[in-house]
């Protein structure tokens, strides 16, 4: 889908007139005639309608005859959408039709089944109450035409919102995290996978008052101390830096080695154990960091990546476990653009065959060092086919060039994305899914540092049974998220049958968060409702995704900071048992999603995916906890009480209440029960048995 956006986002002050809302946040529900209902293209599922003019990822089909009634509240002043006949659907004509509160404002042309052109409506919707989008068919068409209504959107003034947003039904939530404690604390993961030999970099990641002292020791290893890093070679043995926070090194025997790290201040001491697991998985805990996509899109520059690094650490989050700063596309040269951006213009690759950076990345290698000197690693962006989506260079044929390049200039992350693989995939199914991202997994393992490696091809042949056959450490399992609500509650619904392929060094991966200021809304705020960012970020942390910040970190603001530097909900994305959350209940408009942790306590988030505020019920005894079990509001770090059989909580619209279930000594999983997801097992059995189906691995 980037393929069709990337360049649309190179200029980040590209914007409609006015505020756009597009399709996926209209009310569709309200059918006046014909029979069905609308679909809506939704990026999360990679849901798209074509004409023979064009595949649009965003839009509205529906058959002929048929109307439905959006309501606009007289909020919007213009309605846009390009029109014309689904290739998918019966050959034939139609003719559209916008009215608003009754009065025809709009017909269009006949566009008809092979049209190579679209009829393009822009109608003037001011003040109108409620619009009505009506298709006919011509005269002689039959049955099955199907009309598409791409890039449906409508334009309001800024600030406006439509009568179904979630601001309108239902109170949101304000700032819920509590400043971080003056006392200190000892943030981060609590187990580091690295692979025998390969070079160690961990900054320990401390809240509290400065100044703080940092003592690192182990049992089984001398811990040096040192006055500087070495990020050029990885020494035998640990090193630790009081004054940067960093350990490095490198172990060559395979093995647990745990590593205690005290912390004091004024305020009060503090000490944890993180284990350094040498074997041959990496990523133990989902990735923390950041991503320069939906903050930039195609206009990431040098400048922009250094001045994220600065602001992982400034604004703290760095202090919060955040570690890595990854480039997404177009830090290489498209030379088919440079019309656009002559920084662009440039050779593909070097007369040795090596990737070239654009004059945007002068010095690659000079940039991760930066990155690296600040504790926090690097990450980059590249395709298996001959071109990204953005038509830079791929690494199709030169998968172990590029990744000798790539580890060369101390890289520790690779996201490989799909995108132009199609034009030379071979093969069909899984053999045609796999074999590109086998050939860079093994790439990748030649090399002498371990590099993360991130499948990013939206969820295909079912990637989570067989990511980390390829030598992953996450994938994709959506498409594109957008700041949406309907993106980024598909997302969520698309996990339900993925929850059981997660364990550690094996994540699903539902895309970057799409919180604080990014580029597609002309560098403005997420359009997600605060309720719905508490949900993005909560169902985040109990799936045990990746928590990738897609936002300008140099804008961040106070909500956009608390939402991230929340410790109790970064501890959940971060457990060790790496089991992630299942929905274990289901109800009115409320989820249930519960995860087992690894000290025996459940983290479970109480979704109302309706939009007004209603009490969630959760019948622990029928979920399996017996007896009593302390509940702890994660978000808002305070125990609630004890509770027996039953908890509930009132929850607003389209926000999530999350919690930890901690057992009293009488507190106990039902006998026969090993894990609280058992019960997201049967609600799936119960569908199966109505008619839906659960994918296979299918791997035969």
């Amino acid at each position: 889908m980037k393929r069709l956006l990337a360049w649309a986002l190179v200029a980040a002050g590209t914007a409609f007139a006015g505020q756009q809302i597009p399709c996926e946040q209209f009310d569709v529900s309200k059918v006046v005639r014909g029979k069905g209902a609308v679909e809506v293209a939704c990026t999360a599922l990679e849901k798209r309608f074509s004409t023979s003019a064009h595949k649009h990822f965003f839009g509205m089909r529906m058959p002929a005859a048929f109307a439905v009634e959006i309501p606009l509240g007289g909020e919007a002043l213009s309605f846009e959408a390009s029109c014309g006949v689904d290739k998918s659907g019966a050959k034939g004509a139609v003719v559209l039709r916008v009215l608003g509160d009754g009065r025809e404002l709009w017909v269009s042309p006949q566009t008809a089944f092979g049209d190579k052109e679209e009829v393009k409506a822009h109608v003037d919707v001011t003040g109108v109450q409620a619009m009505t989008l009506a298709v006919d068919p011509v005269e002689g068409s039959g049955e099955g035409v199907l009309a598409v209504w791409g890039e449906a959107r409508v334009v309001c003034r800024d600030g406006a919102r439509l009568p179904n947003d979630v601001r309108k039904t239902s109170r949101q939530l304000g700032i819920l995290t509590p400043p971080a404690a003056d006392a200190p604390r000892v943030n981060g993961p609590c187990v580091y996978g690295v692979r025998p030999g390969k070079p160690i970099l961990y900054r320990v990641p401390v809240t509290g008052r400065r100044p703080i002292k940092l003592k690192v020791e182990s049992p089984k290893l001398k811990v040096e101390a040192v006055d500087r890093d070495d990020f050029a070679a990885a020494q035998t043995g640990l090193f630790f830096n009081p004054d940067t926070r960093v350990i490095t090194g490198s172990i060559k025997e395979p093995g647990d080695y745990p590593v205690t790290i005290a912390a004091e201040n004024a305020c009060g001491k503090a000490e944890k154990t993180l284990t350094i697991r040498v074997g041959e998985r990496i990523g133990l805990t989902p990735a923390l960091g950041w991503s320069s996509w939906n903050a930039f899109g195609g206009s990431v520059s040098d400048a922009k990546v250094r001045a994220a690094a600065d602001a992982l650490v400034a604004t703290g989050l760095a202090d919060h476990g955040y570690a890595y700063v990854n480039i997404d596309d177009f830090w290489q040269n498209i030379p088919e653009r440079a019309k656009e951006d002559p920084d662009l213009d440039g050779p593909l690759r070097d007369d040795e065959g090596r990737i070239a950076a654009n004059r945007r990345f002068p010095d690659m290698k000079g940039l991760v060092d930066y990155i690296h000197a600040k504790g926090l690693k690097a990450g980059i962006y590249s395709s298996p086919g001959p071109f990204t989506c953005g038509r830079a260079a791929g690494s199709w044929q030169h998968e172990e060039f590029d990744a000798k390049t790539f580890a060369d200039w101390g890289f520790d992350y690779l996201k490989h994305d799909w995108c132009f693989y199609d034009d030379v995939a071979f093969g069909k199914g899984l053999d045609r899914a796999m074999y590109p991202y086998l050939v860079m997994g093994r790439a990748l393992a030649h090399q002498e540092r371990d590099i993360y490696f991130s499948l990013c091809q939206y969820g295909m042949e079912n990637v989570s049974a067989w990511g980390r056959l390829v030598g992953a450490q996450s994938w994709r399992t959506t498409g594109d998220v957008f700041d949406t609500w309907s993106s980024v509650s598909a997302a969520i619904e698309k996990q339900k049958k993925l929850f059981y392929y997660t364990e550690p060094g094996a994540w699903n991966d539902p895309d970057m968060l799409c919180v604080g200021n990014v580029c597609w809304n002309d560098g403005g705020p997420s359009r997600l409702a605060p309720n719905e960012q508490y949900t993005h970020v909560s169902l985040w942390s109990l799936l045990a995704a990746p928590l990738l910040i897609g936002c300008d970190l140099t804008k961040i603001d106070d909500f956009t900071l608390s939402l991230l530097s929340n410790d109790e909900v970064v501890e959940i994305d971060q457990d060790p048992l790496g089991k992630g959350a299942g929905c274990i209940a289901e109800g009115d408009g409320w989820e249930i999603w519960a995860r087992p942790l690894a000290d025996g306590s459940i983290a479970a988030g109480l979704y109302n995916t309706s939009s007004r505020e209603q009490v969630v019920p959760f019948d622990l005894a029928a979920a399996g906890l017996m007896c009593k079990w302390r509940v702890r509001d994660v978000w808002r770090q305070e125990d609630v009480g004890v509770f027996l059989d039953k908890y509930e909580a009132s929850v607003p619209g389209h926000a999530t209440h999350l919690v930890r279930l901690f057992p009293l000594p009488c507190g106990h999983l039902r006998k026969g029960m090993d894990d609280i997801r058992e019960n997201a097992w049967r609600l799936l059995r119960e569908k199966d048995l109505a008619g839906e189906r659960r994918p296979t691995l299918n791997l035969k």
